[in-house]
């Protein structure tokens, strides 16, 4: 901290000693000494936290990138998103009208005009019950087997 020498330090205590005198010279020291030592504790503590807010702005600075890049990610991500939706979307419209284009070929009769058409059939679709729990739950496959065997041995005898 100061650069004081051994020949500096001297000087000052024997001017010490001779403006203080020698009883009270050991008192004042002690009281210096410890004078020193909070001074130190003190410039050590100022140090460590001019330390820690430096560690934390930069963590939040950190963290304000972070939450930056994410959220340009999730702007690319749902750009990227629209435009596959928009691409299935267009191709699921062709898909309809190439099947409704199929439907009214395959609808007319060989021998009639291009022009007129006959209504297609309804066909008959089955639904599947998505929301139900299984009707006909599989039984275990040692089930089974012991049937068969049962089935086999009563054909048997």
């Amino acid at each position: 901290m100061f650069d004081i020498g051994f020949t500096e330090l001297m000087l000052i205590g024997v001017v010490a000693l001779i403006v203080i005198g020698p009883e009270r010279l050991p008192k004042v020291a002690r009281t210096a000494g410890h004078l020193y030592g909070r001074m130190q504790r003190y410039v050590t503590d100022v140090k460590s936290d001019i330390s820690r807010e430096m560690e934390i702005d930069e963590l939040k600075r950190a963290g304000q990138q972070f939450k930056d890049s994410m959220e340009s990610t999730m702007s690319e991500v749902q750009q990227q998103a629209s435009v596959v939706d928009d691409y299935l979307r267009e191709e699921t419209a062709s898909i309809g009208k190439s099947v409704t284009s199929l439907g009214e070929t395959e609808a007319a009769p060989p021998g009639a005009p291009s022009g007129q058409r006959t209504p297609a059939e309804p066909k008959s679709q089955q639904s599947l019950p998505l929301d139900e729990p299984d009707q006909n739950p599989v039984s275990p496959p040692a089930t089974v087997v012991e049937t068969a065997r049962s089935d086999n041995a009563g054909n048997t005898a």
